[in-house]
């Protein structure tokens, strides 16, 4: 079930922990795509935090948010790029997208294998999405005072096997949010810290998101002509009987 846009706006925008959680996604998003130019960026569920660094540099950023969640005009001061949409069906046509990310869509959605049919729709050959889940032994998926405690978590396995039934070619993966969920000033100001100290040793510590990149890798057509290999082209002249040889 989705949640509601006013919550995750509240979450995000209107207090220091959906800001610390914002700006760790944020920044490993970066790490894996520094830049996006000349191309179209789009958003699915509520991924418009993780838009910003791409609205000067990129052809197009679209954020779509599903109507169950409802919308928001984004970003704030500028042009609206925030567009309502349904949840499988994208006013998007097919392989128009460059680069894709799903925040707060695949674990809430009722529908997560036609949603996936539809991701992969609208990417373009080459295209890579990436997607942000809670990690199902994370903190952050434990707790329901952040939006990352609702809906299906996931553990790597099941998230790189899941996309993988539906096509994509798994690229990179990283996980963030080290801190635990608190509002505590110690862990508030701290967070940086156990980011990097989580980038190091993330086999020991758990992020409270998943991250995974994959691309659409399409594979050329066959030509048309022979497809079988012919492993014996003169079989039909086994039949005729051999010419006698004789002394001369």
């Amino acid at each position: 079930m989705h949640l509601d846009v006013l919550d995750l706006r509240n979450f995000y925008y209107r207090t220091q922990l959906g800001r610390v959680a914002q700006k760790a996604i944020r920044d490993k998003v970066v790490e894996l795509w520094p830049e996006a130019k000349a191309q179209t960026v789009v958003g699915y569920g509520f991924a418009v935090p993780l838009l910003r660094p791409y609205l000067e540099q990129a052809r197009r950023v679209i954020g779509l948010m599903p109507a169950p969640q409802g919308v928001m005009p984004w970003p704030a001061g500028m042009a609206n790029v925030a567009v309502l949409s349904e949840e499988v069906q994208w006013p998007i046509d097919t392989g128009m997208v460059d680069r894709l990310i799903v925040l707060h869509g695949l674990e809430t959605s009722d529908q997560p294998s036609a949603l996936l049919e539809e991701c992969w729709r609208v990417l373009g050959p080459g295209g890579g999405a990436l997607f942000v889940v809670p990690n199902r032994k994370g903190l952050w998926a434990r707790s329901d005072a952040t939006p990352f405690g609702h809906g299906r978590p996931y553990s790597m396995r099941q998230l790189d096997g899941l996309l993988r039934q539906h096509g994509f070619t798994s690229e990179r993966y990283e996980t963030a949010l080290f801190a635990p969920p608190s509002e505590r000033r110690f862990w508030l100001r701290t967070a940086s810290m156990w980011e990097r100290a989580g980038g190091r040793v993330s086999r020991v510590m758990a992020g409270g998101v998943l991250m995974l990149e994959v691309s659409k890798q399409v594979h050329a057509p066959l030509r048309p002509g022979l497809r079988a290999v012919v492993k014996k082209p003169l079989r039909a002249l086994e039949a005729l009987p051999k010419p006698a040889t004789g002394q001369t």
